[in-house]
């Protein structure tokens, strides 16, 4: 047999390699795996739209069937046309979003000059912030500007919205705002 110098590296190439995997503890027998039981394999799978800026990007939620329909993981959905899968960080973090232990479930009042919160119904605080928003209008709305033009508006409130709000949501909010005569309407996943 004629050994080229091609066929010598080729040769010496291989054996190096072979001494190099089996000097680390490469052991090419067959290995038993053992798969691990999914924690979504029996969960409900829901496709949704992350809430958190206008591009609206698709993700599957799974949610338990024990009954409790708590959420159990949030991913990108792979067939979404937008994200193919991915998501950005807040909608990798969307789980937190529901399931948190420190997330407020009830309103929270807070006394003019007191350093202490307390914990009010729902109706109560709804009641409170009607009330206040009506003062307020009321107080500095406008129906025409300094030319006698028609303007109906009210520069005495302000709005940032929420960024966990879909773009329908966002829709009916700025509705809101704008019956009210709001001017100052800006959006939190703008800033």
């Amino acid at each position: 047999m004629e050994l080229t110098r091609r066929g010598f590296i080729k040769i010496s190439g291989a054996t190096a390699a072979g001494l190099a995997v089996s000097g680390l503890g490469v052991d090419l027998k067959p290995v038993k795996s053992h798969a691990q039981m999914l924690k979504t394999k029996y969960a409900k799978e829901t496709t949704t739209i992350c809430p958190y800026c206008a591009v609206g990007c698709g993700a599957i939620v799974h949610t338990s069937k024990r009954g409790d329909g708590r959420v159990m993981n949030i991913e990108g959905d792979p067939d979404h046309v937008i994200n193919r899968g991915s998501l950005c960080a807040k909608g990798a973090g969307l789980k937190q979003l529901v399931e948190n232990e420190n997330r407020l479930t009830v309103p929270m009042y807070r006394a003019p000059y007191s350093d202490k919160w307390q914990t009010v119904s729902w109706d109560w605080a709804l009641e409170k912030i009607a009330k206040r928003v009506k003062a307020t209008r009321d107080q500095t709305f406008s129906a025409q500007n300094a030319a006698g033009q028609q303007v109906n508006r009210c520069e005495g409130i302000a709005s940032v919205g929420s960024a966990a709000l879909d773009n329908e949501e966002c829709w009916l909010y700025q509705t809101l705002l704008r019956a009210l005569g709001l001017v100052y309407i800006e959006h939190q996943a703008r800033i």
